[in-house]
């Protein structure tokens, strides 16, 4: 796990000279070694910091050069089928010096050229690769997106790298700032790709690869998961429950296995719940000693999933490690937050996610995760929640949807209040009397901000083509739900949130349940193996996911409703974080950046406040943008901040 940055000038050799800078503003990511390459003739440069996880010798070193010396690469990630890609191509003549994954790539590239040869390629990865007989350079991000990529353009090129961070390091790259960005930001709360907060970067998307050379630039796609996510929806595997469950514990526990190779020290993000608790079992059902795994508990019960983690740890043999935090370990950490990020991002799961990778850090270099598991096997409660919504407005008359409509709009702000907590979620969810059409619906329930515009004048909400429609049925929407979460939510929310966090500590996270062929067996899977038997659609979710985990861990240990790994985050905004708050959402400060609506801000404030509104998301989403603006204003780049 590293990072990387390069530039792309043909015939202007002097814009390679913050090369050295844009890799230095990407330490955090690898603080092991680092490298530099450049072909002035070419106008091409690469950077590489490196974690050092597999071959610690030098011989690992990177930007590496092919054995010919028509490539060379500079690599994120890992290849974890490395060995048996070096397997085959050991026979056809290649022959390696080290034990890297790095070297096994150029040699792939060598035998079956880029677009073959990722195809093969079992891992998480972004990595940028020169052919200098062609005189081309390609970039590439992995399947599901695990591994971040950022392209930036410049007068006559192109910047690339991990972070954003590394982009602002090269003076040409013009920071000026993507107002119409804001509305999909305080939309979503985070930055969907290819979006970017600034006007001239963009985000490779998952799957894609890039490529830039005499013949100008061209994209591609060696992985569509929307194509294959809806060839499984119209053609479902016919297995028996029995026989899918063995299948899935099959390619499970191979995807575990790989995720083990490591000339580091391991271990396991464990919070007790489905995902993780079986990639634990799994884990430990291959390792000699007992697992080191990792958990954050709070001290307000309602969101602590400690004792949870604590007996599966027990049932399992695990060296378990934990760490209860509270507000004002919060509180130390929230201004820190935009650096380890780099660009605005609010999903409040950001505070524990980056504290847990504190503390894994402190024991081992990699770590093993659950994520993936909601989005491929349908386990989100707003899957079947949204399904019951939409058939109960279908079935109210137009005319009394929007005379309820008129009345909810109308009714005081305070008679909401009197009825606390429930009456604030009964708002939100009266608002949809008014949205037509279940795919507008599952946005609209998705969205932080209904109308973003409100916040960020001026900025006008770039179009994001969705998923087309899978069909009518309750199986065909709750298989849409999770193919537009598998598109969007889980990559630019949920993975960046991992990947910043842990790679602010130099830490390596590697998710079995998103290994390539786990999605493309989730994706023929039929919803009643997802959903569950007899409620199908209505169902709770991740059903196979729970017949593999039980073959490990008792069921009374892990059925329970789902937690989530949120945070208390308004009543912390009332106490230890409301300073900090009130400081960044000052209305005097508001009017001078030009960016927000000062009054609209403080509206939501003050609601908040007098517990009339719980505006606690939308005022986080707020928080984490003038955090951020604040660094940009002066210029500050992402580096580590833990």
């Amino acid at each position: 796990m590293c990072g990387i940055c390069g530039i792309w000038a043909p015939g202007r050799a002097e814009a390679l000279a913050p090369l050295a800078q844009m890799n230095a503003r990407l330490a955090h990511r690898g603080p092991d070694d680092h490298g530099l390459w450049t072909d002035a003739g070419a106008g091409v440069g690469l950077g590489h910091r490196r974690l050092a996880v597999l071959d610690l010798s030098p011989l690992g070193r990177q930007p590496m050069r092919s054995a010919s010396g028509r490539y060379v690469l500079c690599f994120n990630g890992e290849v974890y089928n490395f060995k048996r890609l070096r397997a085959e191509l050991e026979p056809l003549g290649h022959r390696f010096r080290g034990g890297s994954d790095t070297e096994v790539l150029l040699a792939a590239f060598e035998q079956w050229g880029l677009a073959q040869a990722v195809r093969r390629f079992n891992g998480m990865f972004a990595f940028a690769l020169w052919d200098s007989r062609e005189q081309s350079l390609s970039l590439v991000r992995d399947r599901l997106g695990v591994k971040p990529l950022c392209l930036g353009r410049i007068p006559g090129g192109v910047v690339f790298g991990s972070e954003l961070g590394a982009l602002r390091a090269h003076p040409d790259f013009d920071t000026g700032l993507n107002r119409d960005a804001l509305a999909l930001y305080f939309r979503h709360n985070y930055l969907p790709a290819p979006h970017s907060i600034y006007a001239q970067a963009s985000k490779l998307a998952p799957g894609e690869i890039v490529t830039f050379g005499p013949q100008g630039e061209t994209r591609s796609r060696f992985w569509d998961l929307d194509a294959l996510w809806r060839q499984g929806f119209a053609e479902p595997c016919h297995a028996s429950e029995r026989e899918a469950a063995d299948e899935l514990e099959r390619l499970l526990s191979d995807a575990v296995s790989l995720r083990l190779l490591s000339d580091a020290p391991l271990g396991v993000f464990l919070s007790g719940g489905v995902d993780s608790s079986l990639v634990t079992a799994l884990m430990q059902r291959r390792s000699a000693r007992p697992v080191r795994s990792f958990c954050i508990g709070f001290a307000e019960a309602a969101y602590d999933e400690a004792p949870h983690a604590r007996a599966v740890a027990r049932h399992l043999g695990c060296e378990h490690t934990e760490l209860v935090v509270t507000a004002g370990d919060m509180l130390k950490l929230a201004p820190q937050l935009p650096r380890i990020y780099d660009e605005p991002f609010a999903d409040s799961s950001q505070l524990p996610t980056a504290l847990l990778c504190r503390l894994t850090r402190g024991h081992v270099t990699v770590a093993l995760s659950g994520d993936g598991g909601d989005e491929l096997f349908s386990g989100y409660e707003r899957y079947p929640w949204t399904l019951r919504a939409h058939r109960l407005l279908s079935a109210l008359p137009r005319p009394l949807r929007r005379a309820a409509l008129l009345a909810a709009r109308a009714a005081p702000q305070a008679l909401w209040g009197l009825l606390g907590p429930r009456g604030h979620k009964l708002r939100w969810r009266l608002d949809a009397l008014g949205v037509e059409g279940f795919e507008p619906l599952y946005r609209h329930f998705i969205s932080h901000l209904k109308n973003p515009a409100l916040l960020a004048p001026g900025a006008r909400e770039p179009a994001r083509r969705a998923p087309l429609s899978l069909g009518d049925t309750a199986e065909a929407r709750r298989a849409w739900m999770s193919l537009a979460d598998l598109l969007a939510y889980l990559p630019d929310d949920i993975l960046t949130k991992v990947d910043r966090a842990s790679m602010a500590v130099a830490l390596e996270v590697r998710a079995p349940l998103l290994d390539f062929r786990v999605a493309e067996f989730a994706a023929r899977l039929p919803m009643r193996f997802k959903a569950g038997p007899g409620a199908c659609a209505g169902g709770p979710g991740k059903h196979l996911l729970r017949q593999v985990l039980y073959r490990h861990v008792p069921r009374h240990l892990v059925d329970r409703p789902k937690m989530g790994f949120g945070v208390p985050l308004a009543a912390w905004l009332r106490a230890d974080l409301r300073p900090w708050a009130a400081d960044l959402l000052s209305p005097a400060l508001l009017r001078r950046q030009g960016w927000l609506d000062a009054g609209f801000v403080a509206r939501m404030w003050a609601a908040f406040l007098a517990g009339e509104d719980n505006w606690s998301h939308s005022l986080w989403d707020v928080l984490m943008f003038q955090a951020w603006l604040e660094l940009h204003e002066k210029g500050e780049g992402a580096a580590c901040a833990c």
